[in-house]
């Protein structure tokens, strides 16, 4: 490939390390040649961008974009020469070839910078001088579109919080978001821990605070950092999170006089939020937004409250361990066809339902699905073949659609009639689907137009043509009949002039110099018509031109330029007529993307052998022979079912037992029932009765916080704090083995105090796994309180750990058993039981002696029920 052009010479040899240290100031613009002035003009308008400059078939970067390139993309690092001899004075330079450039462009992005691509704006064969460049897109992690930089199953949001003060709400916090590359905005606002968690559950790509009067970023961009895993955090203007900006977005987006229309007050933080997204795309995008769909109002209250602690501990998109999606409940319940459906029931996990009445919905469109498995066969695998609607018609929206994108879009709308028509003689296609039902004639009407526009087989973009079908255009149809049977047009020429002259001997020939002409013999001159020119006189013979001849040469020479060209303009004109229906097809999007989902979870359904949750707005769940949704897919027939029953007064379920028993298998795996049974799912159990939850908290697992001077035991402090604080009656918490980061002591103290205070106080619904077994105390003490433990079997010193959870408590972990199991030397086996015995007799002489008044008032004000008198013995 060649480096070289108009611009001057490309590279000087690989500097390697030796490489100039470049400049960290804009340089002397008078001391660099034409190409590289123009450089400098483009850097200086996008300074926060890395500088993608086209020259000739690479993308160039310079300076300090030149050593970025080479740190993160692994190039090779060169130098270009200013024109002078000194080699000190060299520009570093890195370049990635044009034809490669979306994977260099995706791991760009991927570490977190902001790309502007700057392309060649005339043909560099044609260009007098420099070569005219203008920068054509603006691409960072929140606004992508491209297929390539994408991962189909998950969104890329662009999000904006702001704060603010409204006359109804008081202080807030507001959050919008946006996907460009679906269309999808909404915004929402509340109380900023509240705010945050959303944020959290969206893993935006991207997200816009202001910027403070010092010019530094918002004190909110920390904790956003630390709750997100450390998304690109981009400062933007304060204005630009004000009202009137919003308003002037918002009218400009949507057409739209205010934001009582979306059910926001004018004053409300999440507008002001959304005016800033709306500014942020419109400096990006060039005005490539008119897709994004009307904002949506996201009511917190609708959804099941998860905060990322909770998220990340149940491991509900991705596991702890290795931080994949392979392995959590996304994982194990997503058989969604397409990648739409993949996406959205991302997001109904995410934000699971409150609403029985739209759970009830989901639930009956899932069992009238399952109720018919061979139609449903059917019906998901007309779905597999659906392209990526949303994206597609993103790309349509903002100009970068590709010919196959308008193939592949005919492809799958030609698909939906037949879907329609298999929902609609099943006769149950208004509880499935009721929207698609409509939209049997918009879609063949659009498929109808694409296939008879697109070729069956295009190319992957314009630069060659043959992208549009024939005979859509009868002057493109010419010019490629020309291009393909020049020859065969010049022999039919050639015998219909000798038929209608006579001559038969003339012939129509070529030469580089004249182009096309008729040769005639002398003996046959008199007989050529006066209407031909005589161009050429040769031996024995004369050459003429004609009008229709050189209108032929004319368009033969030219015809497979202009036929790309008018294809181009062609192709141009077929997306601005798609234009005015992306509304409707972004409606059937989304059908099918619903259609999906309620599929797939009737096909795990039938699979997995789940039932249909009774889901109920009181505080009862019964759940009878549950089972863990991940883990009965790995271990198959050997997972052990377990019943639950938490009754309307219940308040803590105590579950003792030892390790490797399932007691964690079992809290999570009521967890996660809720949690499928909320999003509309059938779950995994012979029968389940679920009382909808406000709020789910899990407390699950240890991890030191060091990037945050926190440890072990604070982290878990800090998320339980959380919960005693935010839970109310409605919620469900899991708790596993809350208090062991640190002392025996302290941590049955705080487990003990933390188990009343939930028993007494907040009254929600907890599944508590504890070693403590101290606490089966408290089912004497409380109303609500049940012990529970895991069934263990005894046999010649072998313990075999039976995962069934039984009514009662238990007073043994069998630790020594489970360190046998994990390979613990047999010495050190023998030695720990020898220490447990002496341990055991000095603990219960240590209580009867009562050596330590100190300790004995602690254990006595710990153990004795609050409603009792304390004879004295606390004073």
């Amino acid at each position: 490939m060649n480096r070289d052009g108009p611009d001057g010479p490309a590279a000087a040899p690989e500097a390697g390390d030796s490489a100039p240290t470049g400049h960290a100031i804009r340089p002397d613009l008078s001391a660099l040649s034409p190409a590289m002035r123009q450089y400098q003009q483009f850097k200086a308008q996008y300074p926060d961008y890395i500088l993608f400059f086209r020259m000739g078939d690479f993308y160039e970067m310079f300076w300090e974009d030149a050593k970025l390139a080479n740190r993160v993309l692994g190039v090779a690092l060169t130098t270009r020469s200013r024109g002078g001899l000194d080699a000190a004075d060299a520009i570093p330079m890195a370049g990635v070839p044009f034809h490669a450039v979306d994977g260099y462009l995706r791991r760009m992005i991927r570490a977190g910078y902001k790309v502007a691509i700057c392309e060649q704006a005339e043909d560099s064969t044609a260009a007098k001088g420099l070569i005219r460049r203008d920068v054509v897109r603006l691409m960072t992690p929140g606004t992508l579109t491209d297929e390539p930089l994408l991962d189909g199953r998950s969104e890329n949001y662009l999000a904006a919080v702001s704060m603010g003060i409204s006359k109804g709400g008081g202080f807030a916090v507001g959050l919008a978001w946006v996907d460009l590359s679906t269309g999808t905005a909404a915004a929402t606002s509340g109380q900023q821990e509240a705010v945050l968690d959303e944020l959290a559950r969206l893993r935006p790509a991207e997200v816009l605070v202001p910027e403070k009067a010092s010019g530094q970023e918002h004190e909110l961009a920390a904790l956003i950092r630390q709750g997100n895993g450390g998304p690109v955090i981009t400062v933007r203007p304060a204005w630009q999170f004000t009202a009137h900006q919003a308003r002037e977005q918002i009218a400009r987006q949507w057409q739209a006089l205010g934001a009582a229309g979306f059910g926001f007050a004018d004053d409300d933080p999440a507008i002001a939020a959304t005016g800033a997204v709306l500014c942020y795309l419109q400096e990006t995008q060039k005005g490539g937004s008119q897709h994004l769909r009307p904002l949506r109002k996201h009511v917190l209250e609708d959804f099941l409250s998860i905060d990322p602690a909770t998220s990340r501990g149940l491991e509900i998109e991705r596991t702890v361990r290795g931080g994949g999606i392979e392995g959590s409940l996304l994982s194990a319940i997503d058989r969604a066809a397409t990648s739409m459906g993949g996406r959205l029931l991302r997001q109904w996990l995410r934000f699971p339902l409150r609403d029985i009445q739209h759970i009830t919905a989901r639930q009956q469109a899932i069992e009238v699905l399952a109720r018919s498995p061979n139609e449903l066969a059917l019906i998901r695998k007309q779905l597999e073949g659906m392209c990526d609607i949303e994206r597609v018609l993103s790309r349509i929206a903002v100009n970068r659609a590709s010919p196959r994108d308008l193939l592949v879009l005919g492809k799958s709308l030609a698909l939906v009639g037949p879907l329609i028509e298999r929902l609609a003689a099943w006769g149950d296609a208004a509880v499935v689907a009721p929207e698609l039902v409509s939209m049997a004639d918009f879609c063949h009407e659009r498929s109808a137009y694409l296939s008879r526009a697109i070729a069956a087989d295009p190319a992957p973009h314009l630069r060659e043509g043959g992208v549009i079908a024939s005979g859509f255009d009868a002057e493109l149809d010419r010019l490629r009949q020309i291009g393909q049977s020049g020859q065969q047009w010049l022999a039919e020429h050639q015998a219909s002039l000798a038929a209608s002259t006579g001559i038969s001997s003339l012939k129509v020939g070529y030469n580089k110099v004249f182009g096309y002409y008729i040769e005639v013999t002398d003996a046959h001159r008199q007989k050529v018509p006066p209407e031909w020119n005589r161009r050429q006189t040769v031996k024995n013979a004369e050459r003429y031109i004609t009008e229709e001849l050189k209108r032929f040469e004319h368009e033969s020479l030219t015809a497979r330029d202009r036929s790309v060209a008018l294809e181009q303009q062609l192709f141009e004109r077929i997306r601005q007529d798609m234009l005015p229906h992306l509304a409707s097809l972004g409606d059937l999007a989304a059908e099918i993307a619903r259609l999906d989902v309620l599929c797939g979870l009737a096909s795990l359904a039938i699979e997995r052998r789940y039932c249909r949750p009774t889901v109920t707005e009181d505080r009862r769940i019964t759940i009878i022979d549950g089972r863990h949704p991940v883990l009965e897919q790995q271990l198959a027939s050997q997972f052990v079912a377990n019943d639950l029953t938490f009754d309307e007064d219940d308040s803590l379920h105590l579950i003792t037992g030892p390790n490797m028993a399932g007691k964690s298998t079992f809290i999570r795996q009521t967890a996660l029932i809720v949690i499928m049974a909320q999003i509309g799912s059938f779950v995994p159990a012979r029968s389940a009765v679920v009382g909808v939850a406000d709020r789910l908290f899990a407390r699950i697992g240890a991890s030191d916080e060091i990037h945050g001077g926190q440890s072990t035991f604070m982290v878990e402090m800090t998320e339980t704090a959380h919960i005693l604080n935010s839970a109310t009656d409605r919620s469900l918490v899991v708790l596993d083995e809350l208090g062991r980061g640190t002392s025996t002591l302290d941590g049955l103290s705080l487990a003990w105090a933390i188990a009343e205070h939930i028993a007494a106080v907040v009254r929600c619904r907890t599944l508590f796994a504890t070693h403590y077994h101290e606490l089966t105390d408290l089912e004497q003490r409380f109303t609500g309180v049940r012990n529970f433990n895991v069934a263990v079997r005894e046999w010649e010193d072998q313990v075999i750990f039976l995962h069934r959870i039984v009514e009662g408590g238990t007073d043994r972990s069998y630790g020594i058993h489970v360190a046998r199991l994990a390979g613990i030397p047999a010495t050190v086996l023998s030695r720990a039981r020898q220490l447990l015995g002496e341990l055991a007799v000095q603990h219960v002489t240590h209580a009867k002696t009562g050596r330590s008044r100190a300790y004995d008032t602690s254990q006595l004000s710990l153990f004795q029920d609050p409603n009792r008198p304390t004879d004295g013995m606390a004073g």
